[in-house]
């Protein structure tokens, strides 16, 4: 999974989704050369929901199956 920037520039490349105990980690590069490893803890994913309204969650529901331009 890639992450892109305003201008169009890949920022990070997660290569792993990985489960440790209660929390969620994400491993890549950050603008290709640099390794990264993120950790996502509960009530960081709780705060992120709050932050999502209905028709942006509805969206992103979506997403997976809406194709590029």
């Amino acid at each position: 999974m890639k992450i892109f920037g305003a201008d169009n520039r890949e920022m990070i490349a997660i290569s792993a989704i990985e489960r440790d105990g209660r929390e969620l980690v994400l491993r890549g590069k950050i603008f290709g050369t640099m390794p990264m490893t993120a950790r996502i803890r509960p009530e960081e994913v709780r705060h992120a929901l709050k932050l999502l309204n209905w028709r942006t969650a509805l969206f992103l529901l979506s997403l997976p199956w809406r194709r590029t331009r």
